[in-house]
């Protein structure tokens, strides 16, 4: 059955846009040429720009098994990428494309100039070492993005110039394609460097309350890790409710819940005998003050609610708002759980830790007084499978 090649361009075209990975993006279009237009071997020369140099991309037919993807690679002197980003191929050919018998035919002749008569000779010889009848280039904004190199078809018939003119369209579709999924990838990369900075710099402010509390080393990560178990165990339960997003707010919100104590006096925070009603109450302000330091990021706005309402209870009797039952987030309910546990657990200054069983007790008895039922219940969960 002859191939519709209006309707292949545009499955192409619809298919490139759902890829964000260049490689991704070139494997599929290569293997469905190969296979749609039963091609011996088709592969793309991509450039890369930390390597000054147009790379070879193999995907499908017989010449992957003869270089590796990622082996072969040529720079922007060489003799096959200065032809086409020259342009020659049009004022040779008047067309983009260069054929291995055009090129030949064309050095048969004498209506080439001596300079472009030996470039293009040069670039027959790449084009013979790369086992490829068919070189078709693919431009962004004039640039030479990639070259589409074409090996024989499977029956030794030449190329139709409909075929040809197929796979300038597709190499043409391909170019912006590429570009947008090079500039998805450079935006997940610069992203993740700024989350990976924010997250250090989240982990220094977490450095530094610890410095302030001796009492209360490693407390933080503890809590962040507990918080992030029983959000997991929730999430089995109720995808809806603990998504991604929750459990990356979760995670930011946990390591930075007791962030307001860089507020709170050391001599407080580490005094060994009973707070006074005073420093209570001064103690008391930390969720307050680290939502307050924290309000400019605005990125962080659902990460502050849990870090400003860890201390809220059911019963009405927690700080600072005295919110009632389904009035607490969930983000901020996970994290007193978690919280309570490992200060139950950690020796303070003002008393030994509890064993762990009594801890996990205490804790349940007050589900619905001090903590969430759903998320006492999970915790509960976990402890019985020893996960704590």
């Amino acid at each position: 059955m002859p191939i519709d090649f209006k309707k292949e361009l545009e499955n192409a075209a619809r298919s490139m846009i759902l890829v964000h990975d260049p490689d991704l993006l070139i494997k599929t279009i290569i293997r469905a040429v190969v296979e749609k237009a039963r091609i011996n071997h088709a592969s793309v020369l991509l450039y890369d720009p930390k390597r000054q140099a147009y790379v070879l991309k193999i995907s499908g037919g017989s010449l992957a098994k003869k270089i590796p993807v990622g082996f072969a690679s040529l720079d922007k002197d060489d003799p096959l990428i200065r032809f086409f980003r020259e342009r020659n191929s049009r004022s040779i050919f008047k067309s983009d494309i260069l054929t291995l018998k055009n090129a030949q035919r064309a050095l048969q002749g004498s209506d080439i100039n001596g300079r472009l008569e030996g470039l293009l000779k040069d670039a027959l010889y790449q084009i013979k070492l790369l086992d490829t009848v068919a070189c078709i280039p693919s431009y962004f904004r004039d640039e030479l993005l990639c070259l589409f190199l074409l090996g024989e078809k499977k029956d030794g018939k030449e190329y139709l110039g409909k075929e040809l003119d197929f796979f300038l369209a597709l190499a043409s579709n391909m170019a912006m394609a590429i570009r947008n999924a090079q500039l998805f990838k450079d935006l997940e990369s610069e992203l993740n460097k700024k989350h990976q900075l924010f997250m250090r710099t989240t982990i220094a402010l977490v450095a530094a309350i610890e410095a302030k509390d001796n009492y209360t080393h490693g407390h933080t990560t503890r809590v962040a890790s507990l918080s992030l178990q029983i959000a997991r165990r929730l999430k089995e339960k109720n995808k809806k409710i603990v998504n991604e997003r929750f459990m990356e707010n979760l995670h930011i919100a946990s390591l930075l819940h007791d962030v307001g104590k860089i507020g709170i006096s050391e001599h407080i925070l580490n005094k060994k005998s009973g707070l006074t009603v005073g420093e209570y109450n001064r103690i008391k302000e930390h969720p307050l003050i680290g939502a307050t330091i924290l309000k400019p990021i605005k990125e962080l706005e659902e990460s502050i609610v849990g870090i400003k309402y860890h201390h809220e209870r059911p019963d009405g009797c927690g700080y600072p708002d005295g919110l009632k039952g389904q009035e607490i987030p969930l983000i901020a309910s996970i994290i007193s759980v978690a919280d309570a546990f490992d200060a139950m657990t950690t020796d303070r200054p003002y008393r030994p830790a509890l064993f762990r069983d009594k801890a996990v007790k205490e804790i349940s008895r007050l589900s619905n007084v001090q903590f969430n039922p759903s998320v006492t219940e999970a915790f509960m969960e976990l402890c019985l499978e020893g996960v704590f």
